[in-house]
């Protein structure tokens, strides 16, 4: 199985909801972010994707995990993600090769998600906050 490695940014509003975006000719929901150029280390690209993607700035608030997962656009291969939770400087705008954004709640079932946010930052987001 070919692997995917990527960064991948976990954006939440005053709401506690989760920012997601949706890439052009793609189903799925999905963190924003993308994957690594060689040499690049995951806290440049996490950077880099979100001014690229969503044409904001942002800070890294913390380094939440290395995950593995199903890709969510790319039959048979897996993702090994490198997970932060980021705040953002500025508001967030589509760019770059994405289609849509969105903010959804945590509880959301209405939302077509990638594995990597259904299986594992919606749980840790819920873990997290809902205190």
């Amino acid at each position: 199985m070919k692997i995917i490695t990527v960064a991948a940014a976990v954006i939440l509003n005053q709401q506690n909801q989760l920012l997601l975006v949706r890439k052009q000719n793609t189903q799925y929901f999905m963190q924003v972010g993308g994957k690594l150029e060689p040499d690049e280390l995951p806290e440049q690209t996490m950077l880099r994707e979100i001014d690229e993607e969503i044409g904001a700035r942002a800070t890294i608030q913390q380094f939440i995990g290395r995950f593995e997962t199903m890709a969510a656009n790319e039959p048979n291969h897996q993702l090994v993600s490198y997970v932060y939770q980021v705040e953002l400087v500025q508001l967030p705008k589509i760019d770059a090769e994405i289609a849509e954004m969105k903010w959804i709640d945590l509880d959301d079932q209405q939302t077509l998600l990638a594995p990597l946010t259904k299986e594992i930052v919606i749980p840790w987001c819920k873990q997290n906050l809902l205190h």
